[in-house]
């Protein structure tokens, strides 16, 4: 398996789409600081640049620098359910120059439960990444669902060629198979941006249901 995340990486790195298995579903991810990948990858989901992709990080550390400050509510829930299936919606750092689509001063953060995730992320620093489905279609919970979801596209990295090696084709997806995923209820999704900073808005009830954060102050 090292092998294969050192291949993920180099793909992304690359400029590649990456199919990877979270805590939730799988996702397509690409570096978070690539405007032109992040356009592909917009693109093979068929989204507009009004649905912008969260982005995935290693650790809550690799924040700075990303969104202008954490609340004392945001940290709160991250000690909570970090790592784990909830998005924060935060005020992106001034200057931080990402084109993840119309945001509006605002970035979406997770940090995943999954080990192959989390090794993938380590490697590649942020990601920004979107459930692996065409938009409307229910997101893949496997390998298999993602070579459906986009025929004639996957390539598992295990077979594939390093980025830059002859037959290489970076717009390829590039498949990490870590089996079926938990479950296929995506993350739940929390604003804590502008004024809600302590007063945190609940925007999606996903894996971690309303109770769940009720019981731990949200």
């Amino acid at each position: 398996m090292p092998e294969q995340i050192a291949r993920a990486a180099a793909h992304v790195a690359a400029g590649g789409i990456l199919a990877l298995p979270t805590d939730t579903v799988y996702g397509l991810g690409v570096r978070a600081d690539d405007a032109a990948a992040v356009s592909r990858l917009l693109a093979a989901k068929g989204r507009g640049r009004a649905m912008p992709p969260p982005v995935l990080v290693a650790d809550a550390s690799r924040l700075d620098g990303i969104v202008a400050r954490i609340p004392d509510a945001a940290r709160a829930l991250m000690e909570a359910f970090w790592p784990g299936a909830l998005t924060l919606v935060l005020d992106a750092a001034p200057g931080l120059g990402w084109d993840l689509g119309d945001t509006g001063g605002t970035i979406a953060v997770r940090m995943p439960d999954h080990p192959l995730a989390l090794a993938v992320l380590r490697a590649t620093g942020p990601m920004a990444v979107t459930s692996a489905n065409a938009t409307g279609r229910p997101p893949a919970t496997d390998a298999a669902g993602v070579r459906a979801a986009f025929p004639g596209r996957v390539v598992d990295v295990a077979g594939a060629p390093r980025p830059g090696a002859i037959g290489a084709v970076p717009t390829q997806i590039r498949l990490l198979d870590g089996g079926p995923t938990p479950g296929s209820v995506p993350s739940t999704i929390i604003s804590l941006a502008g004024a809600r900073a302590q007063s945190p808005a609940l925007l999606r009830e996903g894996a971690i249901t309303r109770a769940q954060l009720e019981g731990a102050g949200a």
